[in-house]
């Protein structure tokens, strides 16, 4: 594979580029996300996950226009929540939005899950459509679709010549096994993103991550997210400790040999949180 750095980015259908590695917002609380995201870009993370159920989206602007950088050198995502699902909803839920966020725009905004039924998915994905056109958004994508869901979605696109999935979103790790989602988004070069790759800190203590690290002198997070790169993923790492910030994104300098990669492959399928692919609606 290419060698991977951390201006790395990933070409999204939209013809935008996505930074290979993002930083993650989810459970951080508002009164302390401005700081540790502005942490995350002094660190050289270009990449900001953030959502409207997360409670942070004016935060991370906040720390956006604070760290000096120009707004087209950062990555800002947010998320359609559950209770905005719908076209009207979707659509006030966007301009919501960007005044909270003060911005002029998103480079990329997701349906969050695929809750509600599918009238309402695919008025949110026009919703989307629409604001993409309107230049509010740059890419536009999906988290946590079952396949059900994506043939329904992909389904609509092409009956409507609507603008195609920029990026799907998911709990990737070794230990949460969604290959045959994976396998679909990337035949159709719908760029891959893993939340939780560190699996919240549950699995730093196994001893393949253990034996692992050492052999590369790198740290169990460090391996983890490794992995995620070399599966071509997009991980979002999450950390509100500076020193971990910073250990987050000094994964450039090596690579996993295939064995290891092998020994990651667990098969295994533990969420750590939430897993609305296998949702019927």
């Amino acid at each position: 594979m290419a060698k991977l750095t951390l201006q790395s980015t990933r070409q999204l259908q939209s013809g935008h580029g996505i930074p290979v590695l993002g930083y993650g917002v989810y459970m951080i609380p508002s009164s302390e996300t401005a700081k540790v995201t502005l942490e995350a870009l002094k660190a050289g993370f270009r990449h900001v996950d953030s959502a409207i159920m997360y409670h942070n989206e004016g935060p991370c602007g906040k720390a956006i226009l604070n760290s000096k950088l120009d707004r087209s050198q950062v990555f800002f995502t947010t998320k359609i929540p559950p209770q905005s699902m719908g076209y009207e909803s979707t659509k006030r839920a966007i301009d919501s939005s960007l005044k909270e966020a003060a911005q002029d725009y998103f480079d990329l905004i997701l349906i969050h899950a695929p809750y509600g039924g599918k009238k309402a998915r695919l008025g949110s994905w026009d919703a989307l459509v629409e604001a993409q056109g309107a230049g509010k958004v740059r890419s536009i994508g999906v988290s946590n679709f079952g396949i059900h869901h994506l043939d329904e979605l992909e389904a609509h696109i092409q009956s409507s010549g609507a603008s195609q999935i920029d990026v799907g979103q998911y709990e990737l790790h070794p230990w949460l096994d969604h290959s045959d989602i994976v396998e679909w988004l990337k035949k159709r070069n719908i760029v891959v993103e893993a939340y939780s790759p560190l699996a919240h800190g549950s699995r730093l203590k196994e001893p393949v991550l253990l034996s692992i690290g050492k052999k590369y002198g790198k740290t169990p997070a460090q391996v983890l997210i490794r992995w995620s790169l070399q599966m071509g993923f997009v991980p979002l790492a999450k950390s509100v400790t500076p020193s971990r910030i910073r250990e987050n994104v000094d994964v450039f300098d090596f690579e996993l040999e295939a064995e290891d990669m092998k020994l990651l492959d667990t098969g295994e399928y533990s969420p750590t949180d939430w897993d609305p692919t296998v949702d019927k609606d």
